[in-house]
């Protein structure tokens, strides 16, 4: 893992008077597990979209395998293969027909197409159900099927765009494991979610991505130097509580440098939880609010990008 694979050199796109996209460069090596993570509606769609040729950017490049996407596409997309958030199945065909479909499209055919179905049918864990109907599947195999279409023709960098949204936790759980298993092999993975969770186990690195920007990249132990020795206090409160009105009663507590809220949760940024932790909880008995549990955490990425950009991830 030296070499860089993936260069974006200022990419920018733009709809109009919409900015999507303000000028992100960042390089993945060749090898790594490379996140972006941001919120939906950070950019991290339009982003893979520019890097994979969908659409051109309106300014900036990015060179694939030495390839530029802007003025050579083609030899880009032959070493590329991408798992889009949006399925890219054709529901009424079972799982060997959409392959298959897949396999000619990427200019593959005959005995080394089968074989190829075959293993990434088994990567997947859908071998045994390769000849049902899509529209028979589980949103969980649906996702997996879609990353054996990306992975048919052995891509050497593999975009996954939110591979997880709207999935049960086992399902989650299998993909996850999947991404891990395929660096194993010696693929390269640019990984985009809004999940700090997943980005934190498996990233080699981290791209922090909001409102355009790339406004932090590392390892996760680089990125939490940013916050120091902060501290985060979770305070959590019971359904029929509005987070936004109770965190400016924290504001202004010795200790506490930000305040924000998350559903129904505030976050306290703090020096030192188990000094604040006090004056948090007479502030909520005093305002005749109930804490119904409270949890102190290290250093995370959600807390990195709360130190970033003064709200929660998932705001």
């Amino acid at each position: 893992m030296s070499d860089p694979i993936l260069i974006a050199k200022d990419l920018k796109k733009s709809y109009g008077n919409l900015e999507a996209v303000k000028g992100v460069s960042f390089s993945v090596l060749r090898g790594e597990i490379f996140s972006l993570l941001g919120p939906n509606g950070a950019g991290k769609t339009t982003t893979i979209s520019m890097l994979s040729t969908l659409f051109p950017p309106t300014s900036g490049d990015a060179e694939i395998g030495g390839h530029s996407v802007t003025k050579n596409p083609m030899a880009v997309k032959r070493l590329i293969g991408i798992v889009p958030q949006d399925l890219a199945l054709y529901h009424s065909l079972n799982a060997l027909q959409n392959l298959e479909f897949w396999g000619h499209m990427y200019g593959m055919s005959g005995k080394a197409l089968k074989t190829r179905i075959a293993e990434v049918l088994e990567q997947v864990s859908l071998a045994d159900r390769a000849k049902d109907a899509i529209e028979k599947y589980s949103g969980g195999m649906k996702r997996r099927l879609n990353i054996a279409v990306g992975l048919l023709h052995k891509p050497q960098l593999v975009f996954m765009d939110e591979p997880t949204v709207g999935i049960d936790p086992q399902s989650r759980r299998s993909i996850l494991d999947m991404v891990l298993d395929l660096q194993k092999q010696g693929m390269t993975v640019l990984y985009t979610t809004h999940y700090m969770e997943e980005a934190a186990e498996l990233s080699d690195r981290v791209g922090i991505i909001d409102h355009g920007k790339l406004i932090a990249l590392g390892t996760q132990k680089e990125l939490t130097k940013l916050v120091g020795e902060q501290e985060t206090l979770r305070l959590h409160f019971g359904e029929d509580q509005s987070a936004e009105k109770l965190a400016p009663l924290f504001r202004g507590l010795e200790g506490v440098l930000l305040a924000t809220a998350l559903d129904h949760q505030v976050m306290l940024s703090v020096t030192e939880a188990e000094d604040v932790l006090p004056g948090a909880v007479a502030a909520a008995s005093k305002a005749g609010v109930r804490i119904r549990s409270i949890d102190i955490e290290e250093p995370n990425l959600e807390s990195v990008f709360l130190h970033l950009t003064g709200r929660a991830l998932r705001d």
